[in-house]
């Protein structure tokens, strides 16, 4: 495998509620880590990972984009709601969405798959097909069910249609197992959560120099969520989601991984330890990623 690059490239960002992030930590605590706004919101951060092979480009999440309609936009503190984040700072990159060959997605709550819609003004102009018109969309099975048949709980979560928009361009993969498609396979694999959500689907790359790269998705959203009893509100089963982190830190501590956080406001990733109080902690910290190799 020759020299695989990594971005951390950015969507829009969004902003809510601190004690539906923060679950169970009261707000004289949180309020420590992250400062709301006169709602209550906590800034977050909407990041993808574009990974860059010698034939591919593949992109972790598109984000929250600015599908939304305007009512829905600000009550989900959604930045630069008028303009699609993602596709310009891909563009930035010299990337067109039409050069992405696959969307690896690790769920499909809007705040990870909206940016596969066009944003809400392109769409009033008649734009209604899925961004990345040449990618293949990746989802694991017991995610995509889920976004078919949502509970109650967590109905709101994701987008009307989507799957339906996913399943009639004919270049959805649904991911079952550990199998992979084909064409991936040298590059990376699939780690599988269900405390935030059933079937989480995250990255793991690995070259040859044992080096690892993990998308950490919600399983772990930014910093203060690194603390294994901090979870969210919207987390299915936190007590499972604690265990998974517990198993995966331990993982990460002894190999080094580099951590990548889609909704950390300030830093894109970092790696992680043991202090002295027996915490985890991180250190590494990188607050982006420019085409880096690991």
């Amino acid at each position: 495998m020759k020299t695989v690059l990594f971005s951390s490239v950015e969507g829009n960002g969004q902003a809510l509620d601190g004690g539906a992030m923060f679950g169970n930590v009261p707000r004289a605590l949180w309020s420590r880590w992250e400062t709301p706004d006169t709602q209550g919101r906590i800034h977050l951060a909407c990041r993808t990972l574009l990974i860059e092979t010698e034939k591919l480009k593949i992109l972790c999440e598109t984000g929250i984009g600015a599908f939304f309609e305007p009512k829905l936009a600000e009550r989900y503190g959604v930045q630069k709601s008028d303009r699609h984040e993602l596709l310009g700072n891909l563009a930035a990159l010299g990337i067109k969405e039409e050069d992405i060959d696959y969307v690896i997605l690790s769920h499909l709550h809007f705040d990870h798959a909206g940016g596969l819609l066009p944003s809400y003004h392109e769409q009033k102009k008649g734009k209604p097909d899925l961004c990345f018109p040449n990618a293949r969309y990746v989802v694991g099975k017991k995610a995509f069910q889920r976004a078919c048949q949502p509970h109650l709980r967590d109905r709101a979560s994701f987008i009307p249609g989507l799957t339906e928009k996913l399943e009639q361009s004919g270049r959805l993969i649904i991911v079952e197992g550990d199998k992979l498609p084909d064409v991936l396979e040298e590059h990376l694999s699939f780690v599988f959560t269900d405390g935030h959500t059933p079937g989480q689907m995250h990255v793991l790359f690995k070259n040859k120099k044992e080096e690892r790269i993990f998308f950490a998705g919600d399983l772990i959203p930014g910093k203060a969520w690194v603390h294994l009893p901090v979870t969210m509100g919207y987390d299915r089963w936190p007590e499972k989601l604690i265990e998974e982190k517990q198993g995966l830190y331990k993982k990460a501590e002894k190999e080094k991984w580099l951590i990548f956080f889609t909704h950390d406001k300030d830093i894109a990733c970092a790696r992680i330890r043991k202090n002295e109080k027996a915490c985890y902690e991180l250190y590494d910290e990188r607050k982006f990623l420019h085409r880096n190799n690991l």
